[in-house]
């Protein structure tokens, strides 16, 4: 009887742990995303990544919006990403890979994105993969098409970044001013290439990541 008790609290064992890792895998499944669905203005409305610094900076970031544009080449994107830090605007422009429900950034750094579900019916999230010279990233953003976002949707987002061992989503606030339309945009990749070499070091940019949380939060 001790015998069949012990297989009995295994087998439990095992369907406990096996369970969190089925829903996981749902929930990081990629879904398709056509080159229509992703053209237009996508407000940033929050995430999480493990890029030393990308906290810190999410912190001081009051609002981003990205706008979304075809160019002559059926499988390059343009985005124009405009974001207000401590009350000051700016703008990049990069063009991107999208194909096959995926986007791609091959220089100066590699990026790889794809989409999740969510909970918004207006909302994109996505899941990207990032490699800059020997460091691996990975980070996890949720864009809107209007500037708030559903406690549900919020939620998952949060299951999504627990999948991925990442730290709890920072949310942007909905109410916070946005940038104007009329900013002369720089060439971009190099600009978020810079916040990828984390050139103050990574320890001390996972410091700044720490102590922001600890204030902010």
């Amino acid at each position: 009887m001790k015998c069949v008790a012990v297989v009995v609290l295994l087998s439990l064992f095992s369907e406990g742990l096996s369970a969190p890792q089925t829903s996981c895998d749902a929930l990081l499944k990629p879904i398709t995303v056509s080159n229509e669905d992703m053209l237009g203005r996508w407000y940033f409305s929050g995430g999480s990544s493990d890029i030393p610094g990308s906290r810190s900076l999410v912190h001081l970031m009051t609002s981003v919006w990205l706008d979304l544009t075809v160019t002559s080449r059926s499988n390059v994107l343009n985005i124009v990403q405009t974001q207000r830090i401590f009350h000051e605007c700016s703008s990049l422009a990069y063009d991107v890979i999208f194909e096959n429900s995926t986007m791609l950034i091959e220089q100066p750094f590699y990026l790889k994105e794809v989409y999740l579900s969510t909970e918004c019916a207006d909302c994109l999230v996505a899941k990207e993969d990032i490699i800059s010279g020997t460091h691996n990233f990975t980070s996890l953003l949720m864009f809107s098409k209007s500037k708030s976002i559903s406690p549900a949707a919020v939620e998952l987002l949060k299951k999504q970044a627990e999948c991925l061992q990442l730290p709890t989503p920072i949310i942007i606030n909905s109410n916070n001013e946005t940038c104007p339309d009329n900013i002369t945009p720089s060439e971009g990749l190099n600009a978020l290439n810079s916040v990828l070499q984390a050139k103050m070091g990574h320890q001390v940019a996972r410091l700044l990541d720490t102590v922001f949380d600890m204030f902010i939060n």
